[in-house]
């Protein structure tokens, strides 16, 4: 529901200065309302321009019927939200604001600048045309009865929109403080967890030639979760779209295990394993019958060793190689978080039952989804879902 330039007398309160936050802002002035942002840090979309710092994945050139899935238990909730800015919404919105799109080989979206801050740049000027005001260095202490309370001072709004982020990457401003408010409240918040998140791996001395190097062409398998994506190997561990995919499978319990072998069936590897192997050494042998490269070969060693010498026995390992972690990179290392506030805790436009007028929206939502634009493109249909409810109490209250 979007109303017309007939709200001029009423204000609203956006609460942190992401994606969601400055889409809810648009919209919410859009319709004439006096919109103020509210950012905590000195500038606006400090993690959104960290995200684009290597290529910013808006979203994915995919049906939405494609694209729901994966965002798992949650897709049914957020179906009438995404339906309504879809992946090809997203592209025609980066459009209107000039920057021209591009679908990668994966099916991937991206802006042909590639990085954020030419849309960022191009997104504040359309917000400052608007008419809405931002405030950096505010930050956002709770209430006191209706008002909102900063550290500058108390904040009167008809309407607000909380953006506050999920509780990852802390130096950007989102560190999940929101959360405790909200629980003194009596509002449920469901525990954060790292989600696409590295592994922690304790690696051997003899791996370290191969730090920086990324794992192509496997197949990792955590319970019912398989990825096909490539992994770079750190002194860390694991990171990399391969991983994020399998972190919350692995965040659950599941355990972990590569497929160095995935196009092939463990009876073909064994065949050719079988092959004479004359006066070459095992792991020369591995190498060559398979065309193994040395990186596989030494993850291989590292987690196998010593290798099987009967080749039925040697594909089934090299096929489900398990993988020998000490559990996910810190949440605060991670790209996104589990939990949040609770869908149980807001109503159908975002609103939360405890507090009507105010609304959620973005990472702080009870959401999960993988790298690939999904996070992006989810957190612009909330703050877009809970601008246009906002719009909607401000219509009922007169």
């Amino acid at each position: 529901m979007t109303l017309q330039h007939d709200l001029p007398t009423k204000t609203a309160a956006v609460i942190g200065a992401g994606p969601a936050g400055l889409m809810a802002a648009e919209v919410l002035a859009a319709a004439g309302v006096r919109v103020t942002v509210y950012e905590a840090r000195p500038s606006v979309g400090r993690k959104f321009l960290m995200a684009g710092k290597s290529g910013l994945n808006l979203t994915m050139d995919s049906a939405l019927d494609g694209f729901l899935p994966h965002y798992g238990e949650t897709a049914d909730t957020l179906r009438p939200i995404l339906a309504a800015f879809d992946p090809a919404a997203v592209q025609d919105w980066a459009r209107g604001l000039g920057q021209e799109v591009f679908t990668g080989s994966s099916g991937r979206v991206f802006p042909r600048a590639m990085k954020a801050s030419p849309l960022l740049r191009a997104w504040l000027v359309r917000l400052n045309d608007l008419g809405v005001q931002l405030q950096t260095r505010w930050r956002w202490t709770g209430w006191d009865g209706d008002a909102l309370v900063f550290d500058q001072g108390r904040v009167t709004a008809d309407v607000t929109v909380l953006a506050l982020g999920g509780a990852s990457w802390a130096r950007l401003g989102t560190d999940g403080a929101w959360a405790d408010i909200l629980q003194g409240q009596g509002i449920a918040v469901a525990p954060f967890g790292a989600a696409n998140a590295g592994l922690r791996v304790d690696w051997s001395a003899h791996m370290s030639p191969h730090f920086g190097q990324p794992i192509k062409a496997v197949a990792w398998h955590a319970g019912d979760t398989t990825s096909r994506g490539e992994a770079i190997l750190s002194a860390k561990g694991l990171e990399g779209g391969g991983i994020y995919s399998i972190a919350r499978a692995v965040r659950e319990g599941a355990s972990l295990s590569v497929d160095l072998l995935p196009d092939q069936s463990v009876q073909q590897v064994a065949e050719r394993l079988d092959k004479k192997r004359g006066k070459e050494s095992h792991a020369n042998h591995i190498r060559k019958t398979l065309k193994l490269e040395p990186l596989k070969l030494a993850l291989a060693q590292e987690w196998a060793r010593p290798l099987p010498q009967v080749p039925q026995a040697l594909a089934r390992v090299l096929k489900a190689l398990p993988v020998a972690h000490a559990g996910l990179r810190p949440m605060d290392e991670a790209i996104s978080t589990s939990g949040g506030l609770t869908f149980d805790a807001v109503d159908g436009h975002l609103m939360l039952s405890a507090r009507p007028g105010i609304f959620a929206a973005g990472e702080m939502l009870d959401w999960e989804a993988p790298t690939g634009g999904y996070l992006i493109t989810a957190c612009l249909a909330t703050g877009r879902w809970a601008a246009q409810g906002a719009l909607a109490h401000l219509q009922r209250a007169g």
